[in-house]
């Protein structure tokens, strides 16, 4: 960047109000210029014509002394002759009659007299701040020439006093104007600070306040528009980050309790080696879940390793459901049982998101059913359809609506401390590989809930 470049860039105002003031002050400027400018030339003509109007004038006052009748020209005597006689030429074809008595016959005034008189019709000269003009006279035998001259010292004296006075005027003007222009974009930017201001806010906490569209200029309605659709996504963001915490840390309990547990049931007492070695075995298989737990939901918020055409291989389906009953501790009244219709189903999705996605069913029918849950498997025209099926007291009739919201359960006064992320969750995480979550509200009595995924 050049020496000229940085110093500009230095001194270039740094807010939106300061440059739009410089604008408006360099636009008047220059407008006022071109006025100014334009105001003094017309002036000046004036004067000029002015000046020249009064020397015909005069010209014609000394005419009535002049007797051009007979052969000879002849300039009569006059009362207050030395009134007309000052700055004034006679002259009879070229040759002089009478001239100033404070002109010299050989002085720059008389030599430009001279040769006014010898043109053509009537013409003017400056000379320095002289003005001359010449007024012919023409008799019935002979010819003569008036040369009148005035100081043009007060008319450039009244041209200065006007431009200085229009340049007084134009800095009054462009103060004010620039004064007025700061005021005036403070003012107009006033509801964009505002604005700014309330949506640092707002997206700060994610609210729901919005500027809408209503009663706004259409620039501000604009903004308005803009900054709504940024608070939206903001939220969203926030609200994303929170489901994947929340459902992270739903994921993540179970099996961090069966590590609590098998810890805390290894310390109670001392232990061999067979029970201490059976601990570390639970604590690792815990652990490996935990990660493939954080994988999974992870994988699934970067929206890459679900797409339906990248999903990674198949899974064997009767396996992963029968390792997800054993893993279960339901209470002791609750059977657990696996009705496979066919030997062999493979799902076209990874086996540790089939878990996540079968893990909230079968935590759930276990918790709420009275004596058996049944989970039967079976292939579909292009799927797999998996059923839990528990006979608890079903879902209330007016919670099935929020059934898959998160965040929304049924009682929550029961005792259980989930959060609620778990349907969500598994709903979620089928339809990432193009499947469905569903829920059967006739069913009776229990609940049933039937995943789809795509066959392997």
């Amino acid at each position: 960047m050049t020496p000229f470049a940085l110093v500009r860039r230095r001194l270039a105002p740094r807010t939106l109000r300061g440059r739009l003031s410089l604008v408006a002050l360099a636009t008047a400027a220059l407008l006022m210029t071109v006025l100014t400018v334009v105001f003094n030339a017309v002036m000046d003509e004036h004067l000029r014509r002015q000046a020249d109007h009064e020397l015909r004038n005069r010209a014609a006052a000394v005419a009535t002394t002049v007797d051009t009748s007979g052969p000879r020209v002849r300039v009569l005597e006059t009362t207050n002759d030395r009134l007309l006689d000052a700055n004034v030429w006679i002259y009879a074809g070229s040759r002089l009659l009478e001239k100033p008595p404070s002109a010299t016959a050989g002085s720059p005034l008389t030599r430009t007299a001279d040769r006014l008189a010898t043109r053509t019709g009537r013409a003017c000269a400056t000379l320095h701040t002289t003005r001359l003009c010449s007024n012919p006279l023409t008799g019935r035998r002979t010819t003569a020439t008036v040369v009148t001259a005035l100081d043009l010292t007060p008319y450039r004296n009244s041209a200065d006093t006007l431009l200085l006075g229009s340049l007084a005027l134009d800095a009054v003007m462009l103060g004010c104007t620039y004064a007025l222009t700061r005021l005036s974009v403070g003012r107009a930017l006033r509801p964009v600070r505002t604005m700014t201001d309330q949506a640092t806010q707002w997206s700060a906490v994610g609210s729901d306040e919005r500027f809408g569209t209503d009663d706004h200029p259409a620039e501000l309605a604009c903004l308005g528009a803009s900054l709504d659709a940024l608070l939206d996504r903001i939220r969203t963001v926030l609200r994303h980050e929170q489901q994947l915490t929340g459902e992270l840390s739903h994921e993540l309990r179970t099996p961090l309790t069966r590590i609590v547990m098998e810890l805390d049931w290894w310390r109670s007492r001392p232990r061999t080696d067979a029970e201490t070695r059976a601990t570390v075995e639970v604590v690792a298989e815990a652990a490996r879940s935990m990660r493939a737990i954080c994988d999974t939901v992870l994988d699934d918020a970067r929206e890459n390793a679900l797409d339906p055409a990248t999903a990674p291989g198949t899974t064997d389906v009767v396996p992963v459901i029968d390792h997800l009953l054993q893993s279960l501790t339901p209470p002791a009244r609750v059977k657990l049982a696996l009705e496979p219709s066919t030997p062999a189903l493979e799902a076209g999705v990874a086996p540790a998101l089939l878990e996540r996605i079968l893990s909230p069913l079968l935590a759930n029918a276990a918790r709420y059913a009275h004596s058996r849950v049944t989970v039967t498997a079976r292939q579909a025209p292009g799927a797999v359809r998996i059923d839990v099926v528990d006979d608890g007291p079903g879902v209330p009739e007016e919670f099935v609506g929020e059934l898959f919201q998160p965040g929304r359960r049924a009682d929550p006064g029961d005792g259980h401390d989930g959060a609620g992320l778990g349907l969500p969750l598994a709903r979620r995480l089928a339809r990432a590989v193009g499947g469905e979550v569903a829920h059967d509200p006739e069913h009776r009595p229990g609940a049933s809930f039937t995943v789809s995924l795509p066959a392997g």
